[in-house]
């Protein structure tokens, strides 16, 4: 595995960041190997180079500590917006659970976005962090069926299993739920898929499900996407481009109707859909406690 060089790794303070309330930004790891056949991350406005090819940042423990204590805030770091930090390599290397010990060590906060159900092996020191501050594990989950899943993101953990990691995490306690997005126009934009991951997020405890229903394209990431498209999915790359030429934003064309049935079905089972009550909800009773310090 090769590394590259980085002077940071954990961003500077952010007070009120709408994005699940992270204060913070972590990501030890640059690339991904997932395969997914619609990441935004491969756009070049990201500037990665070979994106495929997973690379880790030099001394990112000694970084992460270092960052860390100089930190004259506590908050949450979100990790896994750019590179998932359970990418293959992690099995050997243990470096997001060298990060998550050092960031219970020094009382923050973590925000993780995955597709793999190896992040339970940190469940211990995830648990241990929840003790004094907030915890939020996201699965990204766009369809339920497991065969459509191994299409669109080749190299991942399928559906069925990061849905029983969502249980395992919710038994324990770890404030858990997914991210939908994104929901494929003319793939996974059906009745059918969305109500069955709100069913299945419900019967497995996930607290929050966060939607998207549609997706966006630029660059090399729509040359990326429309050849796989060719390769999985035969005549649909004509019908993105006869519906939405060169669009940035590709929003389902049944988004209307799905978002109703989305929000309906939700508010059935009691699922946060809302980024603001997500937020309020994991963060809300280490906020109580820390007021009550000053009682």
């Amino acid at each position: 595995m090769n590394s590259v060089p980085a002077k940071t790794i954990i961003s500077g303070y952010s007070f009120d960041n709408s994005w699940f309330g992270n204060n913070y930004n972590m990501n030890i790891y640059k690339g991904c190997c997932h395969g997914c056949i619609y990441c935004d991350s491969r756009s070049d406005c990201y500037n990665i180079e070979n994106f495929d090819e997973v690379r880790v940042k030099e001394n990112a423990l000694i970084l992460i500590e270092r960052e860390l204590k100089s930190k004259r805030k506590t908050g949450v770091i979100g990790t896994g917006a750019m590179s998932d930090p359970y990418n293959p390599f992690e099995r050997k290397l243990k470096l997001t659970r060298g990060a998550l010990k050092l960031v219970n060590r020094y009382g923050f906060g973590i925000s993780i976005a995955t597709k793999s159900d190896f992040v339970l092996r940190d469940i211990d020191v995830l648990k241990e962090i929840s003790l004094h501050s907030p915890v939020l594990i996201k699965f990204t989950i766009t369809t339920a069926d497991d065969a459509l899943c191994r299409k669109i993101e080749p190299n991942v953990t399928v559906s069925s299993d990061r849905f029983k990691a969502i249980k395992k995490f919710s038994d324990n306690g770890i404030y858990t739920g997914i991210l939908m997005m994104p929901v494929l126009p003319f793939i996974e934009d059906t009745e059918e898929n969305i109500e069955r991951i709100v069913k299945l997020a419900h019967e497995n405890g996930a607290k929050f499900i966060y939607p998207a229903l549609g997706m966006t394209l630029r660059g090399n990431q729509r040359d990326w996407y429309y050849k796989k498209l060719d390769e999985l999915f035969p005549s649909v790359k004509q019908k993105y481009i006869r519906h939405y030429r060169n669009s940035y934003e590709c929003h389902s064309l049944k988004a209307k109707e799905l978002w109703n049935l989305f929000r309906n079905e939700c508010n059935r089972f009691g699922i946060l859909y809302k980024m603001n009550d997500i937020i309020k909800a994991y963060k809300g009773r280490y906020e109580h406690r820390q007021l009550s310090l000053f009682d």
